[in-house]
Order: C-alpha cells, then structure tokens, then sequence
C-alpha cells in the first residue's frame, strides 16, 4: 500500500487517509462516492460492493468532520453546524489528490452537486452526478427542492445549525417510493443532521 501519512492530507481523518492508501495499493481504477446532505458515507457502502465486484477500488470520504457511524453523529449533532459547500468540496480535493490516479466520481443529491464541482476543477477522469442539487441562481426551484429543504429553509437560524430530518421528511426526500417499514429502516440506519448552511 502506499503511505500517504506524510502527504498534505490536513482535514482528511484516519478513516480517510487508509481508504486512500488502501484504493492505491490496489492499482485499480478508483472510484470516489460522494454523499448528500442528511447522510453518511455508509449510505453508499451498497453501491461500493457493486464497483468492488466490478473490479474497481472504491473510497467514500466524508464531508469535513463526519463521524465514522449513525450512532455517532445523533450523539454529536453539532459536527455538522457551519459546513459550506467550498469547505466540503476543498476537504473532497484533498482526498483526491492523495490518490494515484484520477478517479471517476459518482454523487447524489447534494453529492451530485459537489461531484459538479470537482468535475469542474479537473478532478475526476469521469463524473457521474445523479439527481445533483441546484446551485446557487437555478430559479425557479422546483416545488420538491423547496419542500425537501423546508426543514432548514423554513428557519433563518438554521443556517448556522446541525438540522435533523423527521421520519416523514426523510420519506419524502429519500424513501417516497417504499413502504413504510423499509423506509423506517433506512431512517434509523442513514439520516443524521445535515448543515443548514449549504441551503
């Protein structure tokens, strides 16, 4: 594997700095998944099997100052207060300019919308942002982007707040499709506050 412990890796965790070293001692063609808002790396871990088994390495940092679990991250909210976009896009730079080689970039939502982004400064070999969220000017909103972000939208304050989904906001944005159990299911394994201040 390779050591990148001595790289300029200043906001990248632990977590982070093996994921990379381990995608590099590989020699395959990396992947890099990026998550939403309201969600944690280990939202892709599915996904990340699929490429594995497809012969790719796959990584899937965090935003700045992610915890590692769900359990975790509702017991420290607070992690996620103040998070803007430049900062989580920097922080995504970081670690992937620590690997070898250029790696496809694969995100949804708000990690469709940051997938944009690194596309657009060179980092990736190829981009695949699913669903990314608007930037900044795209008018007029689609009606389910407003209600989807109603939760921190709805506040001022939010904006410098950790803000948690409820169960029913969370089916709307990302269970809407399945039924109430396997919704519930998904909840408790994936939504933790997300920053309000990326809306």
């Amino acid at each position: 594997m390779t050591d990148i412990s001595g790289s300029d890796v200043r906001t990248c965790t632990e977590y982070e700095v093996q994921e990379v070293e381990k995608v590099n001692g590989t020699g395959k063609q990396p992947v890099v998944f990026v998550h939403g808002l309201w969600l944690l790396p280990n939202s892709w871990a599915p996904w990340r099997e699929v490429f594995e088994e497809a012969g790719y390495a796959t990584a899937a940092p965090g935003w700045p100052d992610d915890p590692e679990t769900t359990e975790e991250a509702h017991a420290h909210p607070e992690v996620f207060a103040n998070k803007s976009i430049g900062e989580i896009a920097d922080h995504y730079q970081e670690v992937i300019e620590a690997l070898d080689k250029k790696p496809a970039i694969i995100g949804h939502s708000f990690g469709g919308l940051l997938t944009e982004i690194l596309a657009g400064r060179g980092l990736a070999a190829v981009s695949v942002p699913i669903s990314p969220a608007p930037f900044r000017g795209v008018l007029p909103l689609p009606f389910s982007a407003l209600k989807s972000g109603s939760p921190v939208l709805r506040n001022p304050a939010n904006r410098s707040r950790a803000v948690p989904l409820s169960y029913d906001q969370f089916k709307y944005g990302f269970a809407n499709m399945l039924d109430d159990d396997e919704a519930k299911a998904l909840y408790e394994k994936y939504s933790v506050a997300g920053p309000g201040k990326v809306l």
